[in-house]
């Protein structure tokens, strides 16, 4: 494996763990393709001019926010 291909899975395996982590949460959730709802949403943002992406922002700031809130414990305990 060259160079090139390490650094393009790497940069793959980055975006796949965090950017996508929004698609494969719903899709989980609701027992969805992961795929299926991957291709939908990219064709969703650009027919409609892009704005599910902020839809998509905040739920990823969203689940975010809720993995540190879980991960923190009470200072009380």
């Amino acid at each position: 494996m060259t160079l090139t291909e390490k650094a393009t899975s790497a940069i793959k395996d980055y975006f796949e763990s965090k950017a996508y982590g929004v698609c494969t949460y719903l899709a989980e959730k609701f027992n969805w393709s992961i795929p299926k709802l991957r291709n939908s949403f990219i064709y969703i943002s650009f027919l409609s001019l892009g704005s599910p992406l902020i839809v998509y922002f905040l739920l990823a700031f969203w689940l975010d926010i809720r993995s540190y809130l879980k991960r923190k414990s009470i200072i009380w305990d």
